[in-house]
């Protein structure tokens, strides 16, 4: 049974997984925009950018998320990832080839299939049917959770596994960048007001003088680099002064 439809609803409520990167910042204005109450969840997995942790808290009150919560989850237990293995190094300085080829270290294992899982969970207790992820087909780094096939699968187990879902009040999982370009995501994202400047996307970010700075290097800083040029919009980044220490 497909998920209900819940477009002409006027009291809508919704689950957004922030991270406080561009992406997720831009999901959070698109989900506001069609009229969502927004409840914006973070995961602490033990990542060595836990920066993004509190980019995504400025985020979420700046944009007027109605809740904010950081679920502590330490995937990092389990190693096996450059953003979670302190011994495994980011890569940096690659290449469109070489990003678009297999899976990169900075792959975390099942990592949005367990964020989403647990979002769907508190969708569920909040009484929210609608959950919205930043993931991306086209610049998604050979990330296989990324994909349009895997998000198709999370909302047809979504609707068997839970309560909601079985009684038919299921839910609906929204992909809006799925297929856009980074610089059509940042394109959209300040036409929608977004505040870019408070946005953190680094993978290792150096710290200088206590404030984290993005590397400029690694495939996300290059990444988003690429998509303001793309989208003739000033870059906000603040990039690593020489100096710093990860």
């Amino acid at each position: 049974m497909p998920p209900p439809d819940r477009t002409n609803q006027t009291d809508r409520s919704a689950v957004v997984l922030l991270s406080g990167g561009l992406d997720s910042a831009t999901v959070l204005a698109i989900a506001k925009s069609q009229g969502y109450a927004c409840h914006a969840i973070a995961f602490d997995y033990a990542q060595r950018h836990r920066h993004e942790l509190d980019a995504a808290r400025i985020v979420a009150d700046t944009m007027g998320a109605g809740s904010f919560r950081v679920f502590p989850l330490n995937i990092g237990a389990f190693g096996g990832s450059a953003l979670t293995d302190q011994t495994l190094d980011v890569p940096k300085d690659r290449d469109e080839s070489a990003m678009s080829t297999g899976i990169p270290i900075t792959y975390v294992p099942a990592r949005n299939l367990v964020f989403l899982s647990i979002a769907l969970g508190l969708a569920e207790t909040l009484g929210a049917r609608d959950l919205f992820i930043g993931v991306n087909e086209i610049d998604y780094s050979g990330y296989p959770d990324c994909r349009p096939e895997f998000i198709e699968s999370f909302q047809k187990t979504a609707n068997l596994a839970t309560s909601a879902g079985v009684t038919g009040d299921g839910f609906t999982v929204h992909t809006p960048l799925i297929g856009m370009g980074k610089g059509d995501i940042i394109a959209c994202g300040t036409e929608l007001g977004v505040d870019y400047a408070i946005t953190h996307s680094c993978y290792d970010p150096v710290v200088h003088h206590q404030e984290p700075f993005a590397c400029g290097r690694c495939d996300s800083c290059l990444l988003r680099r690429a998509g303001f040029e793309q989208a003739g919009v000033p870059d906000p980044t603040c990039y690593a002064p020489s100096g710093g220490t990860r």
